[in-house]
């Protein structure tokens, strides 16, 4: 049975002030939640309806359990398309950023991205060309937003997220600094040595001000169409690529 006490937690949590408050984050789908539950996050709770008991991985004895009827489930789902599968994920302590983090390797930096979809996207498409971590300006949208969780389909199990105050950040780092802009060396022309910062800015109005006075080297993926700008997300799937390519060569 589904009290009016836990709907009230769950539904809380779309809110990034509750997720704070609370700890925890929403995890929907048979195979987000499976991929979390063989992750080293801490799964506090797990909501179910019958029918989807023999999709899901081994559940702890620790992990509180709920079996739900499809009404029951429809209640706390945000979905338009529910599987039948909810988790409460505990937020993981921030670690403090390393310089082992970021040396000897190229790392994502999003300056201020604000739509879900996108940071969702980015962190799938970072762990598909193997980066390790994402280092994200204050302003970006957190990554425990449902509609991230939803996007990333389990990378972000895998994926460390750095939340920093980049300025501050990028005028310590003694490693080169790339910034994906509109007027820039061809990305396909690029040296991308062994390691460096990739910065990404915001949808509308992408790198601030502020940090590209901190770019090194801009960049960008030459246009041959009469399109004005490429989405971030599509637009960090290309860079990815091509660091990924040059590293084989």
């Amino acid at each position: 049975m589904l009290s009016k006490a836990q709907i009230t937690l769950i539904s809380s949590l779309q809110n990034k002030k509750f997720r704070k408050q609370h700890g925890l984050f929403i995890v929907e789908g048979i195979k987000s939640v499976n991929e979390f539950l063989s992750s080293s996050y801490q799964v506090d709770s797990i909501f179910y309806t019958e029918n989807v008991l023999a999709k899901v991985g081994k559940i702890s004895g620790k992990i509180k359990s709920y079996v739900l009827t499809e009404n029951e489930f429809q209640k706390i789902s945000g979905l338009k398309s529910p599987q039948g599968i909810l988790a409460l994920v505990h937020i993981p302590e921030q670690k403090e950023l390393q310089v082992q983090d970021y040396k000897n390797q190229h790392t994502l930096v999003l300056d201020d991205i604000q739509d879900p979809g996108n940071l969702g996207t980015i962190i799938r498409t970072a762990e598909w060309f193997g980066f390790q971590q994402i280092i994200c300006s204050i302003g970006t949208v957190d990554a425990y937003n449902p509609k991230v969780v939803q996007a990333t389909m389990g990378s972000l199990s895998r994926i460390q997220i750095h939340y920093i105050d980049l300025k501050s950040f990028i005028k310590e780092v003694k490693i080169p600094v790339y910034g994906a802009l509109l007027d820039g060396d061809s990305i396909y022309e690029t040296d991308w040595t062994h390691e460096g910062l990739i910065i990404l800015g915001n949808e509308g109005n992408g790198i601030s001000e502020e940090i590209i006075e901190l770019v090194d080297q801009p960049v960008t993926i030459p246009r041959i169409g009469e399109a004005e700008s490429l989405n971030v997300a599509v637009a960090t799937t290309i860079f990815c690529s091509e660091i990924a390519r040059t590293k084989k060569l």
